[in-house]
């Protein structure tokens, strides 16, 4: 049937394929450092920003997980001492996650391994010219499908 051999299932399936490996692959190396990939992802979306925080309701936009779902989140890391709520000066409703010492040394511990992982699945089979390619191809749907994604990194 011609309409399954249409090059935008095979992106979305290739997508999902690579996603779905890299990710368990990552999953594995993160699980040794006690961090799962999302709260990984939160520390290092953290440790990127200014002063090393963000809002609440800024780092949800971000990782495209329900604000109840970050509260949830940063309460577990909070009690990890890996992250801590520190109040807005300007907008007394809402609060900074923010990432401790401890927090970027549990980073520090685990990137070289991630790094690693990075190099030889993802990094590891493309070239140079591919990879600046990969990485302007999914900017640009990240943007479209995700406008938010990099709300509060530039208004701290």
């Amino acid at each position: 049937m011609e309409l399954l051999e249409d090059s935008r299932l095979t992106a979305m399936g290739l997508l999902t394929e690579a996603y779905t490996s890299l990710n368990t692959l990552c999953a594995e190396q993160l699980a040794a450092h006690g961090l799962a990939p999302v709260e990984f992802e939160v520390l290092v979306r953290l440790a990127r920003s200014p002063a090393h925080r963000l809002r609440m309701t800024d780092l949800s936009r971000q990782t495209a997980m329900s604000t109840s779902g970050v509260t949830r989140m940063i309460d577990r890391l909070e009690r990890e001492a890996l992250v801590c709520r520190v109040p807005c000066d300007i907008d007394r409703r809402s609060s900074y996650a923010a990432l401790t010492s401890k927090g970027l040394a549990r980073l520090q511990e685990t990137v070289p391994g991630h790094l690693e992982l990075l190099d030889e699945w993802l990094v590891g089979p493309l070239t140079q010219r591919q990879l600046q390619g990969l990485l302007v191809g999914l900017r640009v749907v990240r943007d479209a499908v995700r406008p938010e994604a990099t709300a509060g990194v530039h208004d701290q």
